[in-house]
């Protein structure tokens, strides 16, 4: 009897062992992803399912190209399969750069009115505001070249063109004053090559080398040269920038007025025209900090102002 029962118990006992065993292994399969399986053959539905399309929740699509787009009023061939691929290119990688794009977004309530103003002044297209931004990010940034500010002026230019730059000062800093040599510049590439796609390059390449390069290869307009691989980029990349900052809802970039950048624009002038030994003092004597100096002064780039010719400078004192 007793061998009996413990043949009957040993015989529940591994198939209640078995059952735990396959029960598992199911579970465990169930968890197997299938290779030969993607996102679209999983059943609707299922928890695989609701998984697999949580990994990436976005609905990326490509630009339409079935219209006319323009630089300076100039029309771009978008006959020619070259110009609407290379277009395509910097809409695509602009209008999904989306920090990038939405910081130039909030940085031009800032800057657009200086420029818009600026510019329109000296006769320059509205559309080379666009530059700025293409250059810099609407920052006052350095170059690997050596080129420096939102414009992004190299030294030999600026002194060209009237600014200072010394150990203590670098104009180049100043949106004004470089807004005013950006313009000068563009008015001289204008008059030398004749049309706004080509004075555009000019700014990016330089006007000597894309002389050459013109004479060389034989070509009339920008889309004929075969250019490096910035400057190539250069006028479709101005393009892209204008269409979504300047329809950006219609890229999916929503900002309210009040989330943009405010212009810097709250100040007094005090007008100095002797040396200042150090800057921090100097602000602190105004009731403001060495920072606010600085992000209202980018052009004061040393800790003190050693003025030997007594020249005047007119430093912003924000209210």
């Amino acid at each position: 009897m007793p061998r009996k029962f413990l043949y009957v118990y040993s015989i529940v006992v591994t198939l209640l062992l078995m059952g735990v065993l396959f029960l598992a292994y199911s579970d465990v399969m169930q968890r197997v992803p299938d290779p030969d399986n993607d996102i679209n053959t999983v059943h609707r539905g299922s928890s695989s399912h609701r998984e697999a399309t949580q990994l990436l929740p976005q609905n990326v699509r490509p630009i339409s190209l079935n219209r006319p787009f323009d630089f300076a009023g100039e029309p771009l061939p978008m006959d020619n399969f070259d110009v609407r691929e290379r277009l395509d290119r910097e809409l695509t990688v602009n209008a999904y750069t989306h920090g990038t794009t939405l910081l130039n977004l909030k940085s031009t309530y800032r800057y657009f009115p200086l420029f818009e103003k600026v510019l329109k002044e000296n006769g320059i297209p509205d559309d080379f505001k666009y530059a700025a931004v293409a250059e810099s990010n609407l920052r006052n940034a350095v170059s690997p070249a050596g080129a420096r500010g939102i414009w992004q002026i190299m030294a030999p230019t600026a002194r060209q063109y009237g600014l200072e730059i010394t150990e203590e000062v670098d104009e180049r800093y100043h949106p004004e004053k470089a807004t005013q040599v950006a313009c000068k510049l563009l008015k001289d590439y204008y008059r030398q090559f004749g049309n706004w796609t080509l004075t555009a390059a000019a700014y990016n390449i330089g006007g000597p080398r894309l002389a050459r390069e013109k004479n060389a290869q034989k070509g009339s307009t920008f889309y004929d040269l075969h250019l490096n691989e910035e400057t190539s980029r250069y006028v479709f990349r101005l393009v892209a920038i204008k269409e979504i900052l300047a329809n950006p809802k219609a890229y999916g970039f929503v900002l309210e007025d009040e989330e943009g950048y405010s212009p810097l624009d709250q100040y007094k002038i005090v007008e100095v025209n002797s040396s200042i030994p150090n800057l921090a003092e100097f602000a602190q004597q105004h009731g403001i900090s060495y920072r606010m100096l600085k992000v209202y002064n980018p052009w004061l780039i040393a800790s003190s102002l050693t003025n030997k010719t007594g020249k005047t400078y007119q430093i912003r004192i924000p209210r």
